[in-house]
């Protein structure tokens, strides 16, 4: 997707991109699954913690999805720089709640929430 990742820390990502014709829909604004995937790849980030290499620090599990919801608040258009800022809500166990906040040139466009699950890493060796 070419976003650029912001800041990342244990539970928070901020990524970055300008959104670009490629991304629109017949209408000419953002599509509404470009604006669920942008956000979907910053509560990835969110939820699996790495180190400055980008290498999971606990190689033997993931964090995956197990619902998601988005709620589409107002349209974003070709040029504008999209940004999603996911943070951590709530974690329990295996499981976690993630807000992701996606913004057009600072204005919130969307709002997504996540509902994680760690599982076993099947490329854990």
């Amino acid at each position: 997707m070419g976003y650029e990742v912001i800041e990342l820390s244990a539970g928070h990502a901020t990524i970055q991109m300008t959104l670009r014709e490629e991304m629109l829909n017949g209408f000419g604004i953002a599509h509404g699954g470009m604006l669920f995937a942008f956000a979907d790849s910053a509560f990835a980030l969110a939820c699996n913690h790495v180190d400055d290499d980008g290498q999971l620090l606990d190689p033997s599990s993931i964090t995956v999805a197990s619902g998601v919801d988005i709620n589409f608040l107002r349209p974003a258009k070709p040029g504008q720089l999209i940004t999603a800022e996911a943070h951590q809500r709530h974690q329990s166990g295996r499981s976690g709640i993630y807000d992701i906040h996606i913004k057009a040139d600072g204005v919130v466009v969307a709002e997504f929430r996540g509902r994680s699950r760690t599982v076993p890493n099947p490329a854990a060796k």
